[in-house]
């Protein structure tokens, strides 16, 4: 849709009397929501003498970090915490959300790589465990819905912790629960574009690893084919999570959906923007990979009579999302300034401040 010279009313800075701002996070740096507030507040400085337009932020996570966060912010449900194991079977504190009856899981809250030293990262031993902890803690209060964000693992286990986690109680969740998966990852599990080909060398592993694990995850699959008698291990997102994904496939019959998408679903965004003049989305950085799944992208999809625009760390390939639809592409980080300067919160924060001025100013 060519949205440039479709009678969409263009209004200078002046004119805008509502404003949603959904960003992703900028990774390694800022969160969405502080990346929201510092275009807010870049919204407020520019228009400080006048009635500042109705802003709306929106914390964004396309299933992996900042997920739990996300969910609950947008769908005002309750945080708990339990002791529970990381993916080194090391006891600590994790969360996840409940939603009447949904819980939200974010698995890298327990099997995170973040969560390990990198000197420690070992996929040959990292297990998922702790995920079958946060499941089994949540479905002892009675959820019989879960929502589970598979980004961020430091496994490559296909799920066999959680499962083991769970004892024979899986038979029973797998009877009384629905799962949907929210992940942008459409791997299979095993093989060249699988959960070890592709992924396992994020989390420590060598060729040689690498290579044993896919070899695990095929004889698990083979076993859990005949066993079931069908296999989901070629599935689209099998392979995520370092095969959390599959187990939650084959054993529990999840259903996979592009978090992003499952996100701004479950909190209407359609119904929250029908009034707004403006939507700002944006991410770290932005490069032709956006256009294919990532959050602004799956924004853009939604925006019909609004004005959008992508605000993000880094651009490259301006053109072409200009091209796609966005009606103004600005990059936060000023050219000459390095990244590791760039990257430190402080920094980033007063960069958006000082370009979403400029800007609205224009």
């Amino acid at each position: 849709m060519d949205r440039k010279n479709d009678g969409l009313r263009l209004m200078d800075g002046a004119g805008y009397k509502k404003i949603i701002i959904a960003c992703d996070s900028y990774k390694g740096c800022l969160s969405s929501r502080e990346v929201n507030e510092a275009i807010a507040s870049g919204v407020k400085e520019w228009n400080a003498d006048a009635a500042s337009p109705e802003i709306f932020t929106l914390e964004m996570s396309d299933g992996g970090e900042g997920m739990l966060d996300a969910f609950l912010s947008a769908m005002k449900g309750e945080r708990v915490r339990i002791h529970a194991h990381d993916a080194l079977m090391r006891w600590i504190e994790a969360e996840y959300g409940i939603v009447d009856d949904t819980a939200i899981i974010e698995i890298a809250q327990t099997a995170g790589l973040a969560l390990i030293e990198p000197e420690q990262r070992n996929p040959m031993k990292a297990t998922s465990w702790g995920v079958g902890e946060m499941i089994m803690n949540a479905y002892r209060r009675g959820v019989r819905r879960f929502i589970v964000g598979l980004g961020g693992s430091a496994t490559s286990d296909c799920g066999i912790g959680m499962l083991k986690a769970m004892g024979d109680d899986w038979k029973k969740i797998r009877q009384e629960c629905s799962f949907v998966l929210a992940s942008d990852v459409t791997n299979p599990l095993c093989g060249e574009n699988g959960a070890a080909h592709v992924f396992a060398p994020q989390k420590g592993a060598d060729a040689k690893m690498v290579q044993m694990l896919d070899d695990r995850a095929r004889k698990f699959a083979e076993v859990s084919a005949k066993h079931f008698g069908y296999d989901r291990s070629e599935a689209p997102g099998a392979g995520a999570a370092g095969g959390l994904g599959y187990a939650f496939l084959q054993y529990f019959n999840a259903e996979a959906r592009p978090g992003a998408e499952l996100l701004l679903n479950e909190i209407g965004f359609d119904a929250l923007i029908l009034d707004a003049d403006l939507v700002i989305t944006g991410e770290g950085h932005s490069d032709r990979q956006t256009l294919m799944g990532k959050l602004p992208q799956r924004i853009l999809e939604h925006v019909t009579n609004q004005k959008i625009w992508l605000v993000s760390g880094g651009v490259s390939d301006r053109k072409a999302m200009l091209d796609a639809g966005f009606d103004r592409v600005v990059q936060v980080t000023p050219e000459e300034m390095p990244l590791d300067e760039a990257m430190k919160p402080e920094v980033a924060r007063n960069n958006i401040i000082k370009v979403i001025r400029e800007q609205f100013a224009l």
